[in-house]
């Protein structure tokens, strides 16, 4: 039997179609004895890479091992080497070879691809009547009558070389950039163009020759399967059999091979295999629901009539088509002709053109010591100018050239265009040729950042510069790469949105018909930790493992959610990754598109393999925030420039260190604050160090290192050698670069030495690091490698091992000090405004979450704790955003009153440059044509903005239509050019309103109630005041949580726990249940925050009349927690705050400020244990309220913690004591 190799297959990229994960279908076809596989998703090569490397990795050690062979054999050959009988020996040899490349397996590149019935431009759509009449299925797809362009027949296409491979991308990328309409769809006149080097497959019952044979044109099918033999070329296309028992291959299966056999055409047989084992079917009837929104008991769900589509072995395909064998065996013909593989080891860079004529080296070296001048002054210090011209000099060697001026011509041209530009990111800040053409800001000589992190000679893979952008405007930075280097020369990159474990039960779970609530606790058991899986949640959660081996339904629920857990379910568009290309981005890589954008369809990591230049193009807000802040300042300080802030500003480091954070870019969250407190920073090499320790893994440092700060005499270090190293970090190991500064001065490592061994720490490579030890401890000959070590430089075998352990255990913490050092800058430019320009910065900061109600909440309690009031609009002094007025108050922004249009805004403050608006007649009359119609200005009006013209705002919502009626008519009049000698003598045109006699009627104002309820709905926000005011003090003393604790950032209250709020009532939203009950989804809103509260039917039944908006209510009930939303509360009670007695209402309820969690339990194995010290000195960062037992294990015993270390509940204290000790070992109650 001649070996058959499976040449139609989709893997989990034909997205929620395909079961298999490469990995697996490669294993299966190896398993399974065959030499090779062709991957054809449909429509596109999404997995393509991935497949290659996953290949290569698998034939690594047998290609090594051929080429050992190799070798031996040459040598023979050429008398190298000497054997007793040389033709035994290279005959040995050769059947050794032979044997290895016969394990060689094969990847082969494909796609199936849809071809339009006419142009891939045509996309005509289908009447709904026609669309519906659904004619056929084929695999499990209608094929509907009249649907011309809908999809599109089925062709199988593979590459067979490099020629191949650059067709099959043009065709792929075409389908989706200018055929996509359903699918992604080529055409005939495309195949045409780029038919060389591809074999093609006739295709499943939906290919073209299939359909006209279904359709009963046996004419018409042979004529098209001869037009595409004779644009192939003979053995380039083949006639595809395929049985899966459905009734269509009865009637197909026979034709294609009496039309094979009649043209002469070959034929190929193949299994349209979308999952790997025939038991498998079900799920894959389960996939498809989840992609359509059906479930498995809906009689119209998509589902394949049999389950035979899976990957078959040999002896089943043979078995299959026994009555023509040869289509079996011309598979393995076609994997023999196909023979593309990847380029690597070359970057592509585009050519930057220098201006002039000029040589870009040139170019780029006359900036670089033109900017180290302007940065440094005239006398440049002689080592910052050697650092330079090392630089260079490495930059030139290692062909980057192109990569610094093209990054340098785009900030460039930003900065030039007024676009905020972050100091910089990522490693990239090390680079003082980067900072002297002005790509970073921040200076890597006084920081100490470090160039070889970012580039050194032994570096293998591409470095990678960052750059973030005001968010508002990144856009306009892409656009312009767009022009400078051509649209077809750039795209973003693709990404996958995939199944994460929560999501795979609920998915799974709404398929299978399973209530939603029921499904809801079984997906609550999974820990909500990142990069949680169901296999690791059934080992740590006791409650989840119970229910999946208790209960049936659970079982097949989450045995069936691991099926498709982790599956790709969606590709998008990575938030800010950009390829520049030198040729057509689809010369190197399939295109996909996104929202009408083309998308790679190859990831972050696939694009840098293959030497393309990757860039992240960051929208950072705080960037727009510093800038809009600093546009503010300069009204009123015309001298005043963010570039110039003196970094050891006292005043900031007093602010910092009193814990007032609240805006402060990465300084704000609640854990922060304390270790501000108890640092007291003194300089920003602080602050660097702060936001490189406050993450899970190197907290723990955190004591030690404030300790330290506070008694420099407690600072240790094992040898002297280290003193100058950390220093700066008061002892502690804080950066990456200092792991790589303790190996080079220690050990004599080369800078890419030393990086290296970082990488293999940061990746517990365990092998290399025990190699490296040896190294570091006792040196190193090898050629290329050599060092010194420790020992040999005065430091104790014993100190060198102690120092290396130490590293070990932190590299795969530390933080990289080059981006630390970037973000402590922005952090040090947003509490410098917070500090000296409160309201401008607060100002700034309000616009820029305008569209986050709980932020501006949030930033507004800030205002008042400051002593900045926030005024509600005002035509004539608002703008846009927010505006601090010069005398410390904020005016709110017209742009977040709804339903008025940004033009008319824009309009509004450009209209009272010269003068004022003097009254609502006035305003009106001036804007009319500006868009501005009742609904505006009625908004206006409420969130009132017209207040200080004199009427209140119940007189001013009465007069609007009468107004726009005058104003109307005047207009038509003028235009009408009926204002004749006539109208004016009779006194007409006198009866208008002007703006200076047109009288409002003066109408009662409304109630206070009224006017906070107008506002609210017209800005979102209480603008003169809040329901809540009168309240306050009673809320404090009867609410268990504010919102901001059940929903913000620092949230830490778990699922399903009960708490009481005090809020008011936004709007309620009413629902009818299944079982024909109302049920209310209603919207609150506290002081802190906002939420929504879930009121179920019998709830509601009780409790209806207090849902009034605006009323001030107590709700008890439980909180929902879910992973992919924002927390909501479970309704128990709602009751008036008026009314409230917690002694009548509990009714025995227990009562949540009693049942809070109080206690904080930890079980350590040990008092002198590691563990016990590190959750210690933990406790020790997260200062709180709730008192802490430690349970030792060696003595039964409970050890309650003194008052100081008692806990905050911060969430990431729960993470950092998982780490350390395990879930199992932490519990509340």
């Amino acid at each position: 039997m001649q070996p058959f190799i499976h040449l139609h297959v989709h893997s989990q990229y034909s997205i929620l179609d395909g079961q298999a994960s490469i990995p697996a279908l490669v294993d299966k076809a190896i398993r399974d004895g065959m030499k090779g596989l062709a991957l054809t998703d449909h429509g596109n090569m999404f997995g393509i890479k991935e497949f290659f490397n996953l290949v290569k990795k698998k034939n690594g050690a047998t290609k090594d091992a051929i080429k050992g062979v190799q070798k031996r054999i040459e040598a023979i050959e050429s008398g190298a080497e000497e054997v007793a009988d040389k033709e035994k020996e290279l005959a040995s040899l050769q059947e050794e070879k032979a044997k290895l490349e016969a394990k060689i397996f094969k990847p082969i590149f494909g796609c199936e691809m849809y071809v339009a019935r006419r142009r891939l431009t045509d996309k005509e759509a289908t009447p709904r009547e026609i669309r519906t009449t659904v004619v056929n299925e084929v695999e499990g797809f209608s094929i509907r009558r009249g649907a011309v362009d809908e999809g599109g027949y089925h062709l199988v296409v593979l590459a067979k070389n490099l020629k191949g491979y650059h067709n099959l991308v043009k065709l792929v990328s075409k389908g989706w950039t200018d055929g996509f309409y359903s699918r992604p769809r080529t055409d005939k006149y495309e195949l045409e163009k780029y038919h060389e080097g591809l074999i093609c497959l006739s295709a499943c019952l939906a290919g073209e020759v299939p359909q006209a044979i279904l359709a009963g044109d046996y004419e018409r099918a042979k004529a098209a399967a001869l037009w595409y033999r004779d644009l192939f070329g003979e053995g380039n296309y083949y006639i595809e059999l395929q049985d899966h028992g459905l009734e269509e291959d009865n009637t197909v299966l026979p034709q294609l091979i009496k039309l094979a056999r009649e043209t002469g055409i070959p034929m190929a047989a193949t299994n349209d295999s979308h999952y790997l084992r025939k038991e498998d079917a079900k799920m894959q009837g389960i996939l498809l629901c989840i992609q359509t929104g059906k479930t498995i008991q809906d009689a119209d769900k998509m589902e394949f009539q049999t389950d035979e589509f899976y990957v078959k072995t040999t002896d089943e395909m043979y078995e299959l088509f026994s009555m023509v064998p040869e289509a079996c065996e011309n598979t393995a013909k076609i994997a023999e002709q196909c023979n593309f593989d990847f380029d690597f080891g070359h970057t592509k860079i585009p050519y930057y053109k220098a201006p002039n004529g000029m040589d870009n080296q040139a170019f780029f070296e006359k900036l670089c010591w033109e900017g180290l001048e302007r940065r440094y002054g005239p006398n440049v210090p002689q080592a910052n100018k050697d650092r330079l011209e090392y630089e260079i000099g490495v930059v030139k060697k290692m062909g980057y050239t192109n990569y610094y001026l093209i990054v340098w011509d785009y900030v460039n041209y930003a900065k030039s265009q007024g676009i905020p530009v972050g100091p910089g990111r990522g490693s990239g800040a090390g680079s003082i040729a980067a900072y002297s053409v002005g790509i970073t800001d921040i200076d890597p000589i006084r920081y100490n950042l470090i160039f070889e992190r970012f580039l050194n000679p032994e570096r293998v893979s591409m470095p990678d510069f960052d750059v973030d952008f005001c968010y508002e405007r990144r856009q306009e930075v892409i656009d312009y790469v767009n022009r400078k280097y051509g649209a077809d020369h750039v795209a973003q990159i693709v990404t996958f949105g995939t199944m994460a474990a929560r999501n795979a039960i609920r998915d799974v779970g709404r398929v299978m018909g399973i209530p939603y609530q029921q499904v809801d606790v079984v997906a609550k058991r999974v820990p909500m930790e990142l990069k949680m899986t169901l296999k690791r949640a059934l080992e740590v959660s006791p409650e989840l493992k119970r229910m999946y081996d208790t209960d049936p339904q659970v079982t097949e629920l989450i045995d069936t959610a691991l099926k498709v857990e982790g599956m790709p379910r969606h590709a998008s568009t990575h938030a800010a990754g950009v390829v520049i290309t030198p040729e057509p981005t689809d010369y190197y890589l399939p295109l996909a598109t996104n929202d009408g954008l083309p998308v790679t369809q190859f990831n972050m990591t696939e694009i840098e393999e293959l030497g393309l230049l990757k860039m992240d193009f960051l929208g950072l807000r705080t960037l727009t925030v510093i800038h809009d802040a600093e546009t503010a300042v300069q009204k009123h300080h015309p001298e005043f420039s963010i570039q110039k802030l003196d970094y050891d500003d006292p005043d900031t480091y007093r602010m910092l260190g009193q814990g007032d954070t609240e805006g402060v870019f990465q300084l704000e969250s609640s854990g922060m604050k304390q270790v501000l407190v108890g640092l007291q920073p003194q300089n920003l090499e602080d602050i660097i160090a702060l936001i490189s320790l406050y993450r899970p893994g190197p907290m723990d440092s955190i004591p030690t290192y404030l300790r330290n700060r506070h008694e420099p005499d407690k600072i240790s270090y094992k040898t002297p050698q280290l003193a100058h190293i950390l220093d700066v970090t008061n002892g502690c190991i804080v950066y990456q670069e200092q792991v790589m500064q303790i190996f080079r001065e220690l050990a004599g490592f080369s800078f890419g030495q030393a990086d290296n061994v970082r990488r293999a720490m940061s990746k517990k490579k365990h092998a290399v690091m025990e190699a490296e030890r040896e190294h570091f401890v006792y040196g190193c000959t090898d050629p290329g490698n050599e060092c010194p070590g420790c020992v040999a430089n005065g430091i104790s075998e014993k100190v060198a091992n102690e120092i290396y352990d130490e590293m070990s255990s932190f590299a795969s913490y530390a933080f990289n000090k080059s981006h630390a050092a970037c973000y402590a800058y922005v952090a040090f430019q947003t509490a410098y405004l917070k500090c000296h320009y409160p309201s401008e910065f607060m100002a700034a900061l309000l616009t820029s979450v305008l569209d986050n109600t709980d932020k501006v909440i949030e930033y507004s309690g800030e205002c008042a704790r400051l002593g900045i009031k926030v005024l509600p609009p005002d035509v004539n002094v608002s703008n846009g955003g927010f505006t601090a007025d010069g005398s410390g108050q904020i005016r709110f922004g017209l742009n977040a009153v709804k339903n008025v249009g940004r033009n008319l805004i824009e309009n509004v403050v450009k209209g009272r440059q010269n003068k004022p608006y003097t009254s609502l007649y006035d305003f009106c009359k001036r804007m009319h044509g500006n868009e501005l119609n009742r609904r505006a200005v009625e908004c206006l009006i409420k969130a009132g903005a017209f207040d200080h013209l004199g009427n209140n705002r119940h007189s001013h919502v009465e007069a609007v239509e009468g107004i726009l009626k005058s104003i109307e008519t005047d207009s038509r009049r003028n235009l009408d050019g009926q204002l004749d000698l006539f109208s004016v003598m009779s006194g007409e045109a006198q009866s208008g309103a002007s703006e200076d006699n047109y009288e409002i009627k003066q109408l009662p104002e409304y109630s206070h109630k009224e006017l906070l309820q107008q506002e609210k709905e017209v800005s979102g926000l209480y603008l003169s005041g809040h329901p809540l005011d009168a309240y306050r003090e009673q809320s404090a003393r009867i609410a268990s949580h504010t919102i901001k604790d059940l929903t913000g950032e620092d949230a830490h209250v778990k699922d399903g726990e009960k708490v009481r709020i005090v809020c008011a009532v936004v709007k309620s939203r009413m629902m009818t249940t299944k079982s024909n009950s109302m049920m209310a989804f209603t919207s609150v809103e506290d002081l802190t925050g906002t939420m929504e509260v879930i009121v179920f039917p019998k709830v509601l039944d009780a409790f209806r009349d207090s849902l009034h908006e605006n009323a001030v209510v107590v709700i008890d009930g439980r909180l929902s927690v879910r992973e992919d939303e924002a927390s909501k509360l479970l309704a128990e009670s709602i009751v008036p705050i008026d009314n409230y007695d917690p002694a009548r209402l509990d009714n025995g309820r227990p009562d949540p400020m009693k049942t809070a969690a109080k206690k904080l339990y930890i079980r350590v194995p040990s008092r002198s244990s590691r563990e016990y010290a590190k959750v210690v000195n933990l406790l020790g960062i997260f200062d709180g309220d709730m008192p802490v037992l430690l349970y030792l294990t060696d003595t039964k015993q409970y050890l309650r913690v003194p008052r100081h270390l008692y806990a905050s509940g911060h969430p990431l204290l729960f993470k950092e004591l998982e780490r350390l000790v395990g879930t199992d070992n932490i519990a509340t109650k």
